[in-house]
């Protein structure tokens, strides 16, 4: 059964196949760059009908129909991958070989049944996308980084570094960014955990939001973003253009990886520096990953109070302690006390966001950093997400708490005008 299925599809890629050659054979491709792109993509549409209509392959109307939309996709789109690319509930798209493509959605993994024809046709949409980029993948420049036209990130990977054929990667963002309200929809925290970290950033209180991979730092950054008031310059220094703010005020900076020779690229400490002369009341940073971070740490000592950025940690603990690494980077023969002392005065909270077993994302800490203990940076957990195991349908049962400790910055943020309500400190909410 299995072999026959397998044999019907190879007969079918092999039908579109003739079929997309034949197509392109009758189009005037000059005329087409030429004409709108709507009124080309009707023209295409008729003229790919008539000629699936006018060849004998034993095809219900359905299967035509999908025949000529997949066509269509292949001329102006990126062809197979085009029906995930409209579906809005899918976060990442991963093809691991032409033959094996994954989705990701409610933070599962599952397969798509799609394909590509072979790996000649996954590289040729693959060369699609970075081309419109400007950028280039071939053996001798075998990875390669770029964007797609609604911001999703993509990563593509080829022999000989890729064993078993092109690998292409795609992390999509959602057309309607998450909001604050859809987060506490979806319990990825409470409102009062949000009240605080709202007016966190009012009170222009230094925040690092850490977690794993495809945890939601990116969303929640986004998110805490927008209590900036509108009033306010904003820079924003990311590796990628991922960053969503509605403010007015807002400068973006994006890095830029080496030309084919090997020249030309701008790193993100260079942006950040940068940054710095161009009289930013904020700075947000996408993420830090090197020796930016002392960059980033000085301008939040030295007047440039409520920054945000993200790191790669699995606790605030570790996010501190891969800050301090970053730190050293920079190779400035820095004491550890100092860098720690640095680290302890630029960030006021850390923010601990996960994916559970179960795909959801949940805030699991907000902890402020009170200081130096000794030669230890000492912090104190504000709320947190007690995990109490599994439940039948294999959802995470738990509970987010308040600790009951009032923060040291509570003071601070009542002269900047945003008082923390006792019983803030107070709340339980079970999920």
């Amino acid at each position: 059964m299995a072999k026959v299925q397998s044999f019907e599809k190879t007969e079918y890629q092999q039908v579109k196949a003739d079929l997309h050659r034949k197509i392109l054979d009758r189009l005037d491709l000059e005329k087409l760059g030429r004409t709108p792109s709507d009124t080309a993509r009707e023209e295409v549409l008729l003229l790919i009908r008539n000629t699936v209509n006018s060849e004998a392959v034993p095809l219900s109307f359905a299967e035509r129909e999908r025949l000529a939309r997949e066509i269509l996709d292949e001329i102006f789109g990126l062809g197979p991958l085009e029906p995930l690319l409209k579906d809005p509930s899918i976060s990442d798209i991963l093809v691991n070989r032409y033959d094996r493509v994954y989705i990701e959605r409610a933070g599962k993994l599952e397969p798509t049944g799609l394909s590509f024809k072979d790996d000649a046709h996954l590289m040729q949409i693959i060369d699609r996308i970075v081309s419109r980029v400007g950028r280039r993948v071939d053996e001798s420049s075998p990875m390669v980084d770029a964007r797609l036209a609604d911001g999703s990130r993509v990563n593509a990977i080829i022999p000989p570094l890729a064993i078993d054929g092109p690998c292409l990667s795609i992390r999509r963002f959602g057309r309607d960014p998450i909001t604050a309200r859809n987060m506490i929809e979806n319990k990825t925290l409470t409102e009062p955990m949000l009240e605080l970290l709202s007016s966190m950033v009012k009170g222009r209180l230094n925040l690092l939001i850490s977690g794993g991979t495809g945890a939601g730092k990116t969303t929640l950054l986004n998110v805490l973003s927008g209590y900036i008031p509108n009033s306010e310059r904003i820079v924003t220094v990311e590796d990628a253009a991922e960053l969503q703010l509605k403010q007015e005020h807002v400068v973006r900076l994006e890095t830029r990886p080496p030309n084919i020779e090997g020249k030309g690229a701008v790193r993100q400490r260079q942006l950040v520096i940068n940054s710095l002369r161009m009289r930013p009341d904020r700075i947000v940073v996408g993420e830090v990953r090197g020796e930016e971070a002392f960059d980033m740490l000085q301008a939040m000592n030295t007047g440039h109070e409520g920054s945000l950025t993200t790191v790669h940690a699995n606790s605030q603990r570790d996010a501190l302690a891969r800050v301090e690494n970053m730190f050293s980077m920079a190779n400035l023969n820095i004491p550890e006390r100092a860098m720690r002392q640095q680290i302890a005065a630029a960030i006021h909270a850390v923010v601990q966001i996960a994916r559970l077993a179960d795909g959801t994302r949940k805030v699991i800490t907000i902890s402020e950093v009170t200081g130096l203990d000794g030669d230890l940076i000492s912090m104190q957990d504000i709320f947190v997400f007690d995990r109490h195991g599994i439940d039948e349908s294999g959802k995470v049962k738990g509970i987010f708490r308040a600790t009951g400790i009032r923060p040291k910055f509570a003071d601070r943020l009542a002269t900047a005008g945003c008082r923390l309500r006792p019983a803030l400190f107070e709340s339980h909410m079970e999920v």
